[in-house]
């Protein structure tokens, strides 16, 4: 059975930097595309990043662009967002999946992710 669980979240001033890491297990980490996405409340899930099987490619949406890195590490089973220069607006649960494709704007089956971290930034 397919196990993910983030840490990592908490509250956090605007402007400041949080690191969210994904444990992986129960199924074949090293040839599956990751994914993180993220939930504010009151609305759906938002698709933030993608990094393929090997970690050669990357995507971010817009609103992260520039702020927010995706990394991961086969050799552990982990994957991670760098979060930086942190917005309210960023205030969400965060959640890592996975897939058999690399796709953008996309969010994989609710079967395919993690329970999630909270992630608050304050003014």
């Amino acid at each position: 059975e397919a196990q993910l669980q983030e840490s990592g979240g908490g509250l956090v001033q605007a402007g400041g930097s949080v690191r969210l890491s994904c444990k992986a297990s129960g199924f074949t980490f090293r040839t599956s595309d990751m994914y993180w996405v993220r939930q504010r409340p009151g609305d759906g899930f938002e698709w933030i990043s993608t990094i393929s099987h090997l970690g050669y490619s990357t995507a971010y949406a817009e609103s992260v662009k520039g702020r927010f890195t995706v990394s991961r590490d086969n050799t552990k089973n982990m994957l991670y967002l760098q979060m930086n220069n942190l917005k309210t607006e960023d205030t969400a649960m965060y959640f890592c999946a996975y897939d058999r494709e690399y796709r953008t704007y996309t969010v994989p089956p609710d079967n395919n992710r993690g329970a999630g971290t909270q992630v608050t930034v304050s003014s």
